[in-house]
């Protein structure tokens, strides 16, 4: 896992719990992506195991991009 300290949603002071494209997400967030991700098509999951780690940091980018920290 990468040395970061933080989950990648800005605001979000949880720990890290898995990896979202070369960041992380805590576990909360890492769900959230995972659903998203399955909201977006079953192929996704295959398509997305497929990426290179810049690709996956792009579909990152556009989930973080939907998420609100409250």
């Amino acid at each position: 896992m990468s040395t970061h300290t933080n989950c990648l949603v800005q605001n979000c002071t949880q720990r890290p719990y898995a990896p979202a494209g070369t960041a992380v997400a805590c576990k909360e967030h890492f769900l959230d992506f995972l659903k998203w991700r399955r909201r977006k098509g079953a192929q996704m999951f295959s398509k997305y195991a497929a990426m290179t780690m810049p690709e996956r940091d792009v579909v990152a980018v556009e989930w973080v991009k939907t998420v609100r920290v409250e």
